[in-house]
């Protein structure tokens, strides 16, 4: 007899099916994992050993061989354990084969039976409520699993108490979904005094998701300024919230099975290396780009990222996804994100002030900046200079305006996006369109037409330069309640793009 339980293999976001095949039969006393496993699920044999010991269950003198198809799909990962265990025992006729069947299992055995959390829950429970099964998992993963309406998630905190759900000597209620988090700790912009320009085109790449380079003195405020933009963002939708946790959820983000409809913020250092930052490593996870997906990606002193990193950022920010190419793994991971970049204007910082500046002044400015590439450059939608804030700014009182005021504004501005993209698949912002769809929405006005061909003649804007100015028209028209993209719009989009030492 052949007795199969379910689990999954991961690929990016994606769970992938496996099926778990046991069987006991005469022969020399051997435990076998086959099935292309790796090192921790071949250790599973004897955890899962241990675990039957703990509960006065010997194992049978006999070969058992336990199979996970397909043979040609890499298995990592301890959460291979539950259902081998669950495989084995339907194998032995002590939990009834036909629910174990109809079970997607995943979960880490301690030597003692319990069971120990592992990542994966709410990719894993997808794919049982699209296989039509129920999800088997830890306890402390109940809570995350359970946010998949379509599966009944039963989530027992041993071994033991598995077997007593199945036999039904014990039978354990649904796992409930786990809380929303809300942190209540967004900072907010009426901490920051002056810089009204820089706020500005920070509210504008807020309300339609357009990359911002922020270039300035140090202590101008660019990091401070760039610390608020999860204040003035809307929240995450539902979509969008089960989009972002399934990708936390792979590297153990998820706070007692908490999602969070706030939009994530991520501020790698500049020493990040390059799986670090797009993803890779051992099992191709993700890297910073993709844990900010639906949310803000800050890159603090942008030029001190080494080459390598910075023009590894080019493809995703266009396309919206990484593939991670590795020999054994080729996995896809969304990064829908917002690429907030800060950059001093040279090494010593003090390219503008001449009694400050060093002696290699201006030449020191063209080598530290040059080290953004030209590719990268252009995909900036938004290039502001922060000047230093004068002390009759810091003098000032309290600002009027704080994060809550431009955050109503932003979500008007959303809103009247998600409507005109309804019918469009994979647009949601305005930083999503393109070709004939991008025309038809942002086509401006005959006299900003031609201040567009005046511009870009005298520019040489590029074809990206050209479209990434019409996306922040339209969002800048969206922010004032205009249907039209007019002269205006399109002044101060260009005024944007152009207003910075690293205009072009």
């Amino acid at each position: 007899m052949v007795a199969r339980a379910h689990t999954v293999a991961f690929e990016g976001v994606d769970a992938r099916p496996v099926e778990v095949q046991c069987a006991i039969s005469p022969g020399i006393p051997a435990f076998s994992i086959v099935g292309l496993p790796d090192k921790a699920v071949s250790e599973a044999r004897e955890r899962v050993r241990a675990a039957l010991g703990a509960m006065a269950i010997a194992l049978p003198s006999k070969r058992i061989t336990v199979n996970l198809s397909p043979a040609d799909l890499p298995k990592e990962g301890s959460h291979f354990d539950l259902p081998i265990a669950m495989a084995l025992l339907a194998a032995l006729e002590i939990v009834p084969a036909d629910l174990v069947e109809q079970t997607v299992a995943l979960g880490e055995l301690s030597l003692d039976g319990d069971l120990v959390s592992v990542i994966g829950a709410l990719p894993a429970a997808m794919t049982a409520a699209e296989d039509g099964r129920s999800l088997l998992c830890p306890a402390s993963c109940g809570p995350e699993a359970a946010w998949v309406d379509a599966v009944q998630v039963i989530a027992p905190a041993s071994l033991t108490a598995a077997v007593r759900h199945f036999t039904g000597q014990t039978p354990l209620a649904p796992a409930s979904a786990g809380e929303v988090i809300a942190t209540g700790n967004l900072r907010d912009f009426r901490d920051v005094k002056g810089q009204e320009r820089a706020k500005r085109a920070l509210e504008i790449a807020a309300a339609g998701r357009h990359h911002v380079l922020l270039v300035g003195a140090p202590g101008a405020g660019k990091s401070m300024l760039a610390a608020r933009m999860p204040g003035i963002l809307p929240p995450l939708s539902p979509a969008e919230a089960l989009e972002t946790s399934m990708i936390h959820s792979l590297t153990g983000l998820l706070d007692e099975g908490g999602i969070s409809r706030d939009r994530p913020f991520r501020e790698p250092h500049h020493t990040a290396s390059v799986p670090a930052i797009v993803g890779g490593g051992r099992g191709a996870k993700p890297g910073e780009i993709s844990l900010a997906h639906n949310g803000v990606l800050f890159l603090d002193e942008l030029p001190e990222f080494p080459r390598q990193v910075l023009e590894t950022l080019r493809q995703p920010i266009e396309t919206g996804e990484v593939v991670v190419a590795r020999a054994n793994a080729h996995v896809r991971y969304p990064c829908r994100f917002l690429l907030v970049a800060a950059a001093n204007p040279c090494r010593c910082g003090h390219l503008a002030e001449p009694g400050r500046a060093c002696a290699r002044a201006p030449a020191c400015g063209e080598d530290y900046l040059g080290r953004i590439s030209g590719p990268l450059l252009d995909r900036f939608d938004l290039r502001i200079e922060v000047p230093p804030v004068a002390f009759s700014d810091l003098d000032l009182p309290e600002a009027g305006e704080g994060s809550a005021e431009i955050a109503a504004r932003v979500s008007r501005a959303r809103d009247v996006q998600t409507e005109r993209y309804a019918e469009a698949s994979g647009v949601r912002v305005n930083a999503d369109a393109e070709g004939g769809l991008l025309e038809q929405s942002a086509r401006p006005d005959s006299e900003g037409r031609a201040l567009l061909q005046k511009v870009s003649d005298r520019f040489g804007l590029t074809a990206r330069g050209y479209h990434r100015v019409l996306r922040v028209a339209r969002t800048i028209a969206d922010l004032d309640g205009s249907a039209e993209v007019r002269r205006p719009h399109v002044a101060e989009a260009v005024s944007f793009r152009l207003s910075s030492a690293l205009a072009g």
